[in-house]
């Protein structure tokens, strides 16, 4: 008899909460699929974020490699790649015009030098004449005719001295423009610095007036990379940057980092040192050079990048960057709202150390989802669990 008293109370219990689910079906589906989810709130702060630039990479020197005179390439004394010393030798070009020249030279060297010996030797033989008929004029011995004959004797001979002096000094110039040809022939490095392509091998004719380098020296002990500014950007340097002019300012300006064409940091930080100062008419662009040491030689001529300058952005609104999504261009977050997940779009002006700098679309009062976004939908009823934002921003790791 108990038994059956206890049967029809549980019966009715059942009942009861059949009813009360039957009543109310969308509120019990609620509670059902209510989610705990971690949520932040939005603060401002001080970030340092960075602009971009792309850049490409130059040595410091850049030298391009070219004969002086024409001929033939018989040797080739370095490769692509070597290092070399200023002055080393690099290419030699056949010399065999030039050492017949060198030979002809030579020998008018020679006949003119035998020329003026025999000038000379007139010279004195006239000198003479006068000098012994000087004093036979002055004792009336004998008259003044022989003497003056005598002296433009010496004049003459003297003026022949000149022409043979002059003919050996042309013959002595013309050796020597043999001479340094030939010197030419062995091309040699320009500066020191690291060999770039050789196009030109053993057999190539060559001259001081082709188009194409033998090569080009690169010095990249250290590095330059340019890259340029448009003009709303360059006023926002002058006025952003400590200093009263250019050189105080860029003196000013901090260190910048160059990320390189693998998207990795370059070991080095990197310092603007000059700016053109003009607007490039044709690009509406100015452009800066930076400098970056390359001790290891890691880096080379010709590579490119880009560069990064930090940029100090106060009292921010910041979230995780982690908690946005993008759809159909334009940016989202879960903001909550009586227990609610609203999607809603925000406007991002930046991003640095995991954060999003906000720019509109959230406000300090408001909430967000922190995580787990990708299972919400908007309108999605959550159960909020406050954490703090840095153990988001510091949960992200860097993949590389």
């Amino acid at each position: 008899m108990r038994q059956s008293g206890l049967t029809v109370t549980l019966s009715l219990l059942i009942v009861l909460t059949a009813c009360k689910e039957e009543s109310n079906p969308q509120a019990a589906q609620q509670e059902a699929q209510t989610m705990p989810f971690p949520v932040v709130q939005v603060e401002t702060r001080d970030i340092t974020t960075s602009t971009d630039y792309p850049t490409i990479i130059e040595g410091i020197n850049n030298n391009e490699v070219r004969a002086k005179i024409a001929g033939y390439v018989t040797k080739v004394y370095i490769d692509e790649g070597d290092y070399v010393n200023k002055g080393q030798a690099l290419f030699h070009l056949e010399t065999n015009t030039l050492n017949t020249q060198a030979n002809a030279a030579q020998s008018g060297i020679d006949a003119a030098s035998s020329t003026v010996e025999a000038a000379k030797a007139n010279v004195e033989a006239a000198q003479i004449e006068v000098d012994k008929l000087v004093p036979l004029v002055e004792k009336d011995i004998i008259s003044q005719v022989p003497l003056e004959t005598a002296k433009a004797q010496l004049l003459s001979a003297q003026s022949q001295l000149k022409q043979a002096e002059a003919s050996y000094s042309q013959a002595q110039a013309n050796l020597n423009t043999v001479n340094a040809n030939i010197n030419y022939a062995t091309v040699r490095s320009p500066i020191k610095g690291v060999v770039g392509a050789l196009p030109l091998r053993e057999g190539s004719l060559v001259g001081p007036t082709d188009m194409t380098p033998l090569t080009v020296i690169s010095d990249i002990s250290a590095l330059y990379a340019y890259f340029s500014m448009n003009e709303v950007q360059y006023l926002d340097f002058l006025e952003q940057t400590e200093g009263k002019n250019l050189k105080e300012k860029l003196e000013h300006f901090p260190e910048v980092t160059l990320i390189m064409a693998n998207g990795k940091p370059y070991s080095e930080k990197g310092k603007i040192e000059a700016v053109t100062g003009q607007i490039d008419r044709q690009t509406g662009t100015v452009q800066f050079r930076a400098s970056f040491p390359n001790k290891d030689g890691l880096l080379t001529n010709g590579n490119s990048g880009t560069i990064q300058i930090p940029l100090l952005l106060p009292d921010v609104l910041v979230i995780p960057e982690a908690s946005t999504f993008e759809q159909q261009g334009y940016t989202y977050v879960y903001k909550v709202e009586d227990d609610t997940a609203i999607a809603s779009v925000i406007k991002i002006s930046a991003k640095a150390d995991n954060m999003a700098v906000v720019e509109s679309g959230l406000t300090m009062d408001d909430q967000i989802v922190a995580t787990g976004i990708s299972k919400l939908r908007n309108g999605t009823p959550i159960t909020p669990q406050p954490i703090a934002l840095d153990s988001v921003v510091q949960s992200i790791k860097p993949v590389f």
